[in-house]
């Protein structure tokens, strides 16, 4: 009952520090509705009306400072700012805004112009500097966070109810942060406003005591220590640690090895280690529970770490301290002497008692005596003993070499472990025996007559003494390579001095020894003598041996002549280019190089894991931010510091919560791929982190990111030498992965990395999105079923979903399309099967604006539809070569309306005054419409306006990269538009 009773109680405290530790710890950093005095936020308005603080009541009738607007236009330039909100060393913050707001239709305002919604900003600063001039009041420099709607709005007899919404902001660097409301066409009241972080509750777990941790990152790693009477074992043991997750929830169990130290057991659901009671012990650390002592042991006090065993009773030294005390043997019981003239064989029954052992011998102890009943003294080394005198296991021992007519006292003793420990002795039974007058001849003289290779003839001399008669001999023959082995001896019987031994191995040799059998029985062996069967070491005539020389001879011979010829059929086959190509993940393999192992051929995936990628400590790795989200996870940034090795940059790709067994194996297998590859363009694994949660892929860190989204940027930043360079280094990684028989199957500018010095590594080995069938994401997403990237994959692969090297050149060659037009998304906006209909009908990519006809014709060429006239990629990096060897050849461009065309794929039409109605309208369609805010902020609201727009007015609007400028510039000269004004030039 009393067990029952603290199983409960356990359970109850399991439970609520579980629901304790769901549920995160708010730290506030402003309350609005706390302040007793004056807001006094800074406001910013173009025209009336304008944020206006006034005192209010919230739900529980408190008097609270609150801002309210009711606008009558639809202006955007109504702002307010908070003060100086100082992050307190959180990463992130979240903005709890209580506010009510009035329906349009219930106002007497112009109902476009009225809006039901307001937007958040904030801007992040290192000093209380702001002014009602700086920072300026437009979205940049202030960061958006959300345009906030209300849930209910208040109409003119209807329920009063208020808008509650909760916002994240983050990730936050500087030491605070200016909260700002911009209205636009909203009749508000902003009631109040709190901010605060979230931070994860001081925790025990798994013996482990984690401190308050507030989070700054992704997930913050939290060190803890074990709890009282619980410690780590090795030498050099490690802090338990735990990650703290950007909600303020711990994530995951913790990576631990706190364990209850001996004599404690883990107690109230691994919270405390508790000591063992009365009659319990625990004999070291771990996650075990405290046993009973084992029989006839006790243990004297609470927390004891083994049981001492009670009088009489012991453990031996090889005895664990978890194992029952035992106790010596009882004697054995009716020993049987059978007396053979100056010979005895023992025999005895085992003892009563046992002692609770299985480790019983038996010894025996020889006394000479002088008479029956006389002094008695040992027998010294003359008596011989079969098995052994000490350490018998069975129950019968021979002896012989005693003298005759001769009294003796043999003692059999049982012993067991523990019979030294104990002060009594070893208890035995003693019986006394007297040998016989008549004494036994012993044989000399052993020595070999002839020797065959299977047979020996021996001889030995006969005994001249005439008082008693041979019987018999009897021969001892023993291989001796082969010891005590047994059938290693065998036994003769001979009526003469004479005996053949047949039947034996060649080239053996064979220890044989002899007695004599009389009326008093047999005697001693004689000593061992050697002897060995033909041919001798030495005899290196024999036929036999000849022979064996001669077939080896021949053999070696043979193996030389079929070893040339392989070599020579290899030789040849060497030269043949056997395709390459896949069936559900199968590759043929290559020859003469290292070819790439698919991991799902394993029969386990995690051993491919094992053996490919290298197993990271999770405490060598600090993850900073979160830059991006994987098909799997979310992708940080993060720094790797192995010991004895500089830190450095990783990317690093997390495997969300909730996965199956599936998804685990189809996300390392990334690893296992990637972990076979070594080129410079290729992306460099540097391990993965199984061991604790979450899951992890370490890779180098490429800080521009993918290719397609870094050209876009960078619109017309780089010189076509650079864009070839980039493309080269592309061709040769894909030339290495080709020469492994590896195909990619996805080869695009959004799966090549870009690094600081614009080396291009291809990316992206992950192979789950082809073996599922269902996406909503249109870039893999076909009509025909399956994942496929339509606009990158070549015909066959799309009809016939055959991949080869072949099928990747062709992805090569919309590569090159899109990093000569800074990213386009090929075939524009057309749908997938308008694309299928198109490549079906022989119509290709026009080359892009300024892209040499050296380039273009390349492309062409790995748009071959046979798959067979295509480059391969090795041609395609000696190519390259040359036109980079050979500059002047780039400035060869296409020339405009040159070659085929089609109305498909004339995505760009002349864009006019007319087909663009708004500023808005014309910077979609350059695609420039990222700037739309800033060109309305700044008064530019209709298209006749930009007539005299300069570089300078662009910098003004924050267009700060050359290329853009171009870009907007030029669409402005194209509509007609013309600028006189001095000055408007680029460069």
């Amino acid at each position: 009952m009393e067990l029952l009773s603290r199983n409960v109680a356990a359970l109850w405290i399991i439970l609520l520090e579980f629901l304790l530790r769901s549920v995160a710890e708010e730290e506030v950093l402003m309350n609005t509705k706390t302040e007793t005095s004056d807001l006094k936020w800074t406001t910013y308005s173009r025209s009336k009306p304008e944020w206006e603080e006034i005192s209010g009541l919230d739900e529980d009738n408190n008097s609270v400072r609150t801002y309210q607007i009711c606008q009558t236009d639809g202006a955007s330039s109504h702002w307010l700012r908070s003060k100086l909100i100082e992050r307190r060393g959180a990463s992130q913050v979240y903005v709890e805004l209580l506010f009510t707001m009035i329906e349009c239709s219930s106002r007497n305002t112009h109902h476009r112009s009225c809006k039901e919604t307001f937007n958040l900003y904030y801007y992040q600063s290192d000093t209380d500097d702001a002014t009602a001039t700086h920072p300026a009041w437009m979205e940049n420099p202030y960061i958006k966070v959300d345009t906030v709607a209300a849930d209910h709005l208040l109409r003119k007899g209807g329920e009063k109810k208020s808008n509650v919404k909760t916002l994240r902001l983050g990730p936050l660097t500087k030491r605070g942060i200016y909260l700002a409301f911009q209205a636009q066409g909203a009749c508000m009241a902003l009631l109040s406003v709190r901010v605060f972080f979230k931070k994860c509750p001081a925790l025990t777990r798994s013996l482990s005591v984690f401190p308050e941790t507030v989070p700054r990152s992704l997930v913050q790693e939290a060190v803890g220590q074990c709890v009282a009477n619980a410690a780590q074992p090795g030498p050099n043991p490690r802090p338990p640690k735990m990650f703290c997750g950007e909600d303020g929830q711990w994530v995951d169990q913790p990576t631990t090895t706190c364990t209850c130290l001996p004599g404690f057991e883990a107690s109230h659901g691994e919270l405390e280690c508790r000591a063992c009671p009365l009659g319990h012990f625990k004999m070291g650390s771990g996650p075990g529970p405290c046993s009973v002592c084992p029989d006839s042991s006790h243990s004297g006090e609470m927390g004891s770490a083994s049981c001492v065993c009670r009088p009489g009773f012991y453990r031996a030294p090889t005895d664990s301290p978890d194992t029952p005390c035992t106790r010596p043997p009882s004697s054995p019981r009716s020993p049987v002497p059978q007396v053979n003239d100056t010979s005895l064989t023992l025999e005895w029954s085992e003892p009563l008692d046992s002692g609770g052992r299985t480790d019983l011998t038996y010894s025996v102890e020889c006394r000479m005596c002088s008479a029956p009943g006389g002094s008695c003294m040992p027998c010294g080394d003359g008596v011989n003993y079969r098995p052994s005198q000490t350490g018998i296991q069975g129950r019968r021992v021979s002896i012989w070499g005693l003298r005759p007519h001769t009294t003796y006292s043999f003692t059999v003793m049982a012993l067991n472990g523990v019979s030294p420990l104990s002060q009594q002795g070893p208890a035995g039974e003693t019986i006394n025996i007297t040998t016989s007058p008549n004494v036994p001849v012993l044989v000399s003289g052993l020595r070999k007559g002839t020797a065959t290779e299977s047979s020996l003839t021996l001889h030995w001399n006969t005994p001249t003494q005439s008082h008693y008669r041979i019987l018999q001999y009897q021969l001892r023959y023993c291989e001796k390579e082969r010891g005590s082995e047994e059938n290693s001896c065998h036994f003769m019987e001979s009526n003469n001095n004479e005996v053949v031994l047949s039947d034996l191995r060649r080239a053996t040799q064979y220890e044989v020894q002899v007695r004599a059998r009389t009326l008093a029985g047999y005697g001693s062996f004689s000593q061992a003598v050697v002897f060995r069967t033909l041919p001798d070491e030495d005899d290196s005539s024999s036929p036999l041996l000849v022979t064996g020389i001669l077939i080896a001879m021949g053999m070696l011979l043979l193996i030389i002549v079929i070893g040339a010829a392989i070599y020579c059929i290899r030789k040849q086959s060497h030269f043949k280019d056997p395709e390459m190509s896949d069936k559900n993940g199968q590759y043929l393999m290559g020859q003469g190089v290292k070819v790439y192992i698919d991991p799902f051929t394993y029969e386990d995936p995690n051993e491919a894991v094992r053996e490919f990628a290298k197993e990271i400590d999770v405490s060598c790795v600090k993850i900073e931010e979160v830059i991006g989200a994987g098909e799997f996870g979310e992708v940080c940034r993060g720094r790797l510091r192995i010991p004895g090795k500089k830190e450095n940059y990783v990317a690093i790709k997390t495997l969300k919560g909730g996965y199956t067994d599936k998804q685990r194996r189809d996300f390392l297998s990334e690893a296992s791929i990637m972990g076979q590859f070594q080129h410079p363009n290729i992306i460099h694994l540097e391990g993965i982190i199984t061991a604790s949660c979450p899951v992890m892929i370490l890779t180098e860190f490429m800080e521009n990111g993918a290719l397609d989204s870094f050209l876009r940027l960078n619109d017309g930043q780089f010189t076509p030498i650079q864009l070839v360079g980039m493309l080269r280094g592309i061709a040769s990684g894909m030339k290495y992965l080709s020469e492994m028989s590896y195909v990619h199957r996805d080869l695009a500018a959004r799966n090549i990395l870009v690094n600081s010095n614009l080396v291009c590594k291809v990316s992206d080995f992950g192979l789950s999105r082809f073996l599922q069938e269902n996406s909503s994401d249109p870039t893999y997403t076909s009509s025909l079923g399956g994942k496929i990237p339509i606009r990158w994959t070549a015909p066959e692969a799309i009809a016939f979903r055959k991949f080869t090297s072949a099928s990747d050149v062709w992805s090569y060659g919309i590569v090159m399309w899109e990093v000569m037009s800074f990213g386009e998304r090929p075939y524009w906006d057309m749908s997938n099967q308008d694309v299928i209909n198109a490549i079906e009908q022989d119509y290709r990519l026009p080359p892009p604006p300024d892209c040499p006809t050296f380039l273009h014709q390349l492309m062409l060429d790995c748009w071959q539809k046979e798959r067979t006239a295509r480059p391969r990629f090795s041609n395609i990096v000696s190519a390259l070569d040359k036109l980079i060897r050979n500059p002047a050849s780039l400035k060869i461009t296409a020339q405009e309306g040159a070659g085929p065309s089609h109305p498909l794929l004339d995505q760009r039409s002349p864009l006019t005054p007319s087909s663009c109605g708004t500023v808005g309208d014309w910077l979609r369609a350059i695609k420039m419409e990222r700037y739309e805010e800033n060109f309305l902020q700044a008064g530019y609201t209709s298209m006749q306006l930009l007539a005299h727009i300069t570089t300078e007015d662009l910098l003004r609007l924050g267009i700060t990269l050359a290329g853009h400028q171009k870009k907007i510039l030029s669409s402005i000269e194209a509509l007609g538009i013309q600028n006189k004004t001095p000055g408007n030039v680029l460069y």
